[in-house]
């Protein structure tokens, strides 16, 4: 995915995505910055952070911003947003889960977790609430819970491509990578699977050492010389004894 965290591929490792596929970024809910282009997600904070200036209490505004700062890397930028806009609206369910966003993609797991918990309606949560759930869980190694989470998301929404990837990701992070494949190979068939989800299954591909098929996957999304970069980082991962740990620390939501 190209970039740190949360959101989403570093060269040739799979991520969490935690601030979603979905490329509409007209709501607060979905904001989603992580599939565009370098020069189009810096315009994005360029406008973004001019237009935030002149309204700083807009929570969908702040909300977009410190999305669109996530996907340029500035994490911590991205929380000190999150915790103003909380400021202005504690009690806003679409603040909190955005802040928990925000605090996993700064490695605050801990945090994160208790934030997104308290945003979450126990009784009604919504499917994008429970898939952040469950990528925090799994940042924590917690992935049996993480994975009860992103089954109940899928109860509720069934044909969003992003929860079939995050549980098989989950799966890939214990070395299943069988079960992982059948999971990411449902969410590429899927409206709206994005580019870094067939990269996923690029990789767990290539860790089953079906570098061809990785390869061809690379390919049709990638530059001739970074399709090179991630076949050389499965090949150094499939070297190391501890590749699961390896691709567990590199693993960003």
């Amino acid at each position: 995915m190209g970039r740190t965290v949360a959101s989403f591929l570093l060269v040739g490792v799979a991520a969490i995505a935690l601030s979603g596929c979905a490329t509409n970024r007209t709501t607060a809910l979905h904001a989603d910055y992580s599939n565009l282009s370098g020069p189009q997600i810096q315009q994005s904070v360029a406008d973004l952070s001019h237009r935030y200036a002149q309204d700083p209490r807009n929570r969908d505004l702040g909300i977009h911003y410190a999305a669109a700062l996530r996907a340029a890397g500035q994490v911590e930028p991205s929380v000190t947003v999150m915790e103003n806009v909380i400021g202005s609206h504690p009690a806003d369910p679409s603040a909190g889960l955005a802040y928990a966003k925000a605090l996993s993609a700064a490695g605050r797991f801990e945090q994160a977790l208790r934030v997104v918990e308290n945003a979450t309606n126990p009784v009604t949560p919504d499917w994008d609430s429970l898939a952040t759930r469950g990528a925090i869980l799994d940042q924590m190694g917690r992935h049996a819970e993480a994975r009860q989470s992103y089954t109940q998301a899928l109860l509720l929404a069934p044909h969003q491509a992003r929860l079939h990837a995050n549980l098989g990701l989950s799966y890939s992070m214990t070395g299943e990578l069988r079960e992982a494949e059948a999971h990411l190979r449902q969410a590429v068939a899927l409206p709206g699977a994005s580019s870094k989800i067939r990269q996923n299954l690029a990789l767990v591909l290539g860790l089953q050492g079906r570098f061809d098929e990785a390869r061809a996957l690379y390919s049709a999304e990638l530059p001739g010389e970074e399709v090179e970069a991630n076949m050389a980082y499965i090949r150094a991962l499939l070297t190391q004894q501890d590749r699961w740990q390896a691709i567990r620390n590199d693993t960003s939501a």
